[in-house]
This record gives structure tokens, sequence and C-alpha cells, in this order.
């Protein structure tokens, strides 16, 4: 995939019936099945059986096992409630015969409230003044750790542009955050919200873990630990647009038996946040 068309290729799912969907996978350079893909397929299934025009407003999930590249993935949808104001849908993914992933999203009818929100960082470098992972690639292939390099190499539908850049030859601990800006390759206009919804989920999935991982850059990198997403939760707050970068500012409050916690954060380049992310993964350490 080298353009947000491929990536909408593979999030639009086969309908098999009402609430039954395929879906297929593409590799982003992990041996198992990404899982902002299954995320994202499993929103999409939801998404078609809303029919009151509700808004996703926030999804919980869990993932049970590793998904094979090779085999399609299956989506079951059940309608849990349709209330006054909100829907809700459970979504299970599976793949010849076993349950690989869980899902709870709710939808919200359009409403007027209150409103606030924190502010985007101020002091954070501007993408023009950063390299992405394509130039890092470029001019810095030969230096960069085989497994690393292997896994930026994987064309992607996305570019990343990390703000702050991890040495992993200085072996020293780092802050417990990060900060990417993203962009989509590709036109990406006039997309409704639920697929915008849909590839922002998507693209959560990438960098969160690296902020847990830096607090511990002097003993652990992805060499040497064994990682994995276990569970996955997101909100949504506003419409935006896949116009201009946006930042994912991500930090991890907490690492602790062989798992790291982290939450972030996704901004439009003006400001306006539109999202806010949670999830806990395996970070084991592989004893040789």
């Amino acid at each position: 995939m080298n353009s947000v068309n491929d990536l909408l290729n593979i999030l639009q799912l086969d309908k098999i019936n009402e609430n039954q969907f395929n879906g297929i996978s593409k590799t982003v350079g992990s041996p198992n099945v990404f899982g902002g893909q299954v995320l994202a397929q499993a929103l999409n299934a939801a998404h078609r059986s809303i029919n009151n025009n509700r808004i996703l407003h926030s999804m919980h999930a869990y993932f049970l096992e590793a998904g094979h590249l090779e085999f399609p993935i299956e989506y079951s949808v059940s309608i849990m409630r349709d209330g006054g104001s909100f829907s809700v849908r459970r979504v299970t993914a599976s793949q010849k015969g076993q349950v690989i992933f869980i899902m709870s999203a709710s939808f919200h009818k359009d409403e007027e409230g209150y409103n606030h929100q924190i502010d985007i960082k101020s002091d954070v470098k501007q993408p023009e003044e950063l390299l992405s992972w394509t130039d890092m690639l470029e001019q810095f292939g030969d230096l960069i750790p085989k497994k690393t390099k292997g896994f930026i190499e994987i064309e992607r539908p996305i570019e990343f542009k990390p703000v702050e850049v991890v040495n992993p030859f200085n072996k020293e601990d780092l802050p417990p955050s990060t900060n990417v800006w993203f962009k989509l390759k590709g036109n990406a206009s006039n997309l409704d919200l639920g697929t915008k919804q849909q590839i922002l989920t998507y693209v959560s999935d990438y960098n969160i873990l690296a902020a847990a991982m830096n607090r511990h850059a002097s003993k652990a990198h992805w060499g040497n630990t064994q990682t994995a997403s276990l569970d996955h939760s997101m909100w949504y707050f506003r419409d935006f647009d896949f116009d201009d970068w946006m930042l994912y500012s991500i930090e991890s409050p907490n690492t602790s038996n062989a798992r790291g916690f982290a939450k972030g954060n996704i901004f439009t380049r003006d400001g306006k946040l539109v999202a806010s992310v949670a999830q806990e993964g395996l970070m084991r350490p592989i004893i040789k």
C-alpha cells in the first residue's frame, strides 16, 4: 500500500449478509496482521449497521490472538442497543472459526453542548523541520538496525515525521513520550466522517508503544523485546480533514509486569483536538 486509495480498499469490507463482513490483510512489516487494520475494519463493519446518522464517539477493543496475513478475517456485528440518543454495536473478528478480536463501539446522535479541549504543544517542531521515515531511510539506511530498517522499508499510505528521533546506539533512557506528525499519501478529500474515523483509527496503532519503550531505551529495543497490542480504546471528538499534517502526541504513564501503557492525543495542525487514544501492549524482554 502506498496511497490512501490502497488503504480504503483494505478498510472497505465485503458484505456477506446484513451483519457479517469479510476483510483481507496487507503487511506493515510484521509477520502478523497489523492491529490498526483490524480496528479500522471492525469499525467499518459496525458503521455499516448504523442507519440513523449517529456518529462514532468511542470504541474499546481487545486483541485475543495474532491474525494470519494469508487468511480472510470475518467480522460479525451484534446490535446491542438503539436508544433515544446512543447506538451500541459489538464486533467479533474470527479467522478459521477462531475469535481473534472483540470490540464495542458507541454512536451518538449529533447534539450541542459544552465545549473545551487541551491545547496542542506550542514548542513542538513543525513538519517542515523534520525528516520523514522515508528521508531517514534514504540518508541513514546503512546505519539503521536491520529490523528497524526492514520495518520502515515497507510502503505505507501514511508518511510519518517523528519529532524526537531515538538513536539506538546511545543506550540511554529517554522521557516516556513521543510526538509524531503524520499525513496521508494521495488525495484524501471528500471523505465522509465515518471513513475518516476509520482511517484515523488505523493510524492510531502506529508509534503508540514507542513512548513506553523510550523510558527503557538503555536496554530495551524492538529487536530484544516482544511487543503486541493487547487492548485499544479511542474517543472521537470533532470532525476534521486529512488535508494537512496531524500531530500524534503520546506519553506513557506506566510499564510493569511485561506490559506498557500509553495514551495519546491527535490534533490537526491548527490545534483542534480530534481524538484521544489509550493502549496497553505486551513489552516482554526476550531472554536469549
